[in-house]
């Protein structure tokens, strides 16, 4: 079944070009203007993934990524101009998988429309798909091992913790906030000193170049993300 994605832009050049870029990856498409227009496709008609402008004339874009979260889970790549880390951060946060700044190409549109199509076709395994891999790096989650290029490695709880978030969420940009709570618990607030000391140390274990990241990536002001293939 061919992919159908949904492209709410109001501004028609733009959402033209989406549109192109999208049907030149063999995908189908159906697009919206506003966020009226958005809420009433989603509720009648198929859609696997969101292309979503935040500056819409009736509504914000952060509105359909909290109303969209209430009852699904479909991947919603946010393309906007608001090129500020907190705009992006509390995107993230409300639940969208990535985020776009205006101007881009199609190509990178493309490249992070497969990721999240992947991520998608990931949340539809079985619960019991427990071994997950990327590259070299291999997770297998009912017994706690980590695997790099077939050799166990040894994690500490924490870093075990840390990068079995990230295999659950293999492609999606995770913010620190989430990271944290996640990993540390709510009452540990904004403490990202010890996240980006867990982050090394754990990098020291399973990147050859921690300096320069084969697998877990820094989205700058924002977040990490294990890349995908």
């Amino acid at each position: 079944m061919t992919r159908r994605i949904l492209i709410i832009e109001d501004d028609n050049q733009i959402r033209n070009f989406n549109c192109f870029a999208v049907e030149n990856m063999g995908l189908d498409y159906t697009a919206a203007a506003n966020g009226a227009e958005a809420m009433a496709k989603l509720l009648s008609e198929r859609v696997d993934l969101i292309l979503l402008d935040l500056g819409l004339p009736d509504m914000d874009g952060m509105e359909i990524i909290k109303k969209v979260r209430e009852w699904s889970e479909m991947p919603i790549i946010v393309v906007s101009a608001r090129d500020q880390d907190k705009e992006k951060a509390a995107a993230l946060d409300a639940g969208a998988d990535d985020y776009l700044t205006k101007p881009f190409s199609a190509t990178e549109l493309s490249a992070r429309i497969r990721v999240a199509l992947r991520h998608l076709e990931r949340h539809g395994e079985s619960p019991q798909e427990t071994v997950k891999s990327v590259g070299g790096l291999r997770i297998e989650l009912d017994r706690h091992l980590v695997y790099l290029d077939g050799e166990e490695l040894h994690l500490t709880p924490m870093e075990y913790n840390l990068l079995a978030l990230f295999f659950r969420n293999i492609g999606k940009v995770l913010t620190s906030a989430y990271i944290i709570r996640q990993v540390w618990g709510a009452g540990y607030g904004s403490d990202t000193q010890s996240l980006r000391a867990l982050m090394a140390s754990l990098r020291r274990k399973i990147e050859k170049s921690p300096a320069q990241p084969r697998y877990l990536v820094t989205e700058v002001g924002v977040g990490y993300r294990l890349v995908d293939e």
